[in-house]
């Protein structure tokens, strides 16, 4: 029985913002039992699974125990990590987190775009804040899981003082984050794609290279899929400059047609698949910069055609809402099939031999 199907039927009757709060409180309550309902949606057996490894280390450190992770934006206030990371999650990131708490923009500001499998938000970083997020990672229990904090900054925080929210931040979750992403993507705070040009970005990575001593977490960029591919190069040669971890590609994207707000799900993936191509496409190949796939990846078809790009981890977070934890084992069994038709038990394999991978 799909356990999720009944949930998302009672579920999508109710204002999505509201759905969204009940269900992360319940899962907050209930993460073990929660993870144990789901888990009967599994296709392979744990017998069959365990011939198979489809971990990785990126080029950051970090160990994935799945090459999928939970995209920033779910967990805003990492209530759920202890849950979400008892199913294949890979990675869990939380947050978008400011310095102070915040409301958000005025409700309703979120819409299921249901024909589309998409979703249209204005939230606004809407969050608890950066100190009571910050005791919900440390107390949360990670499951030998990777968990990351993304970062942005206040609606109030004037432009040219934001990199001082991006310090204070950091400065708070470098001891406690696997790895940390710096938010200037986001269409729903004002002005803050104002800072994916090169001279602000530059201004926020020099203010926060003091805080990276050897111990620091590894450190990210999410970028838009509606800058300009004129942009990229100046963006990859930063990332470069300040000894980035890499490239998170893409935040939500903008159409008005649609409504203010950003855009995710499979509306988002035409735009989002042109961006990371391109920005593969740039890094090119030996460079230690990773790259996480986000936007509109909503299958293992989706995963296999951004590993043909060269990509290696992604992320989801609409299709998770539609889809629920099936997305999850659905693709363990394909990445599991496709791992067969190779002859490995390695996905860790399947990269180091991309070329001759037959898809």
């Amino acid at each position: 029985m799909n356990y999720y199907n009944l949930f998302k039927n009672i579920a999508f009757r109710l204002d999505p913002e509201l759905a969204h709060n009940q269900s992360l409180s319940l899962l907050s309550k209930f993460p073990k039992q929660s993870s144990k309902l789901f888990k009967s949606m599994r296709r392979i057996s744990d017998f069959d699974l365990e011939k198979y490894d489809l971990s990785l280390t990126l080029n950051d450190g970090n160990f994935w125990t799945f090459p999928v992770g939970l995209a920033a934006g779910l967990d805003k206030n990492a209530e759920a990590i202890d849950f979400f990371t008892r199913i294949p999650f890979g990675a869990v990131e939380v947050g978008t987190v400011t310095p102070k708490a915040q409301i958000g923009n005025p409700k309703p500001r979120m819409f299921r775009l249901i024909e589309e499998e998409s979703l249209l938000n204005r939230m606004g970083f809407n969050n608890q804040g950066m100190n009571e997020i910050y005791e919900n990672v440390v107390k949360a229990k990670r499951n030998g899981k990777v968990v990351g904090v993304n970062l942005g900054k206040n609606k109030i925080t004037p432009a040219d003082k934001a990199c001082e929210d991006y310090q204070i931040l950091f400065k708070k979750f470098k001891e406690t984050a696997n790895y940390i992403v710096i938010n200037v993507s986001s269409p729903n705070t004002p002005g803050l794609r104002d800072l994916q040009n090169i001279e602000a970005l530059r201004e926020i990575f020099s203010a926060l290279s003091p805080l990276r001593n050897e111990e620091a977490p590894p450190l990210y960029l999410k970028i838009a899929p509606d800058l300009s591919f004129e942009d990229i190069p100046g963006i990859v040669q930063l990332a470069h400059d300040f000894n980035l971890a890499g490239i998170l590609a893409t935040n939500t994207t903008i159409m008005p047609e649609k409504g203010q707000g950003g855009i995710s799900g499979k509306l988002l993936k035409e735009r989002a698949t042109k961006m990371r191509k391109h920005v593969l496409e740039v890094i090119g190949s030996g460079s230690s910069l990773e790259m996480i796939g986000i936007g509109g990846i909503s299958n293992s078809e989706d995963l296999f055609s951004f590993w043909k790009m060269g990509g290696k981890v992604a992320q989801i977070y609409t299709s998770f809402i539609y889809q629920g934890p099936q997305i999850l084992f659905d693709m363990e069994a394909e990445i599991v099939d496709l791992l067969k038709r190779n002859d490995m038990t390695r996905l860790m394999d399947l990269f180091e031999n991309r070329e001759k991978v037959r898809f």
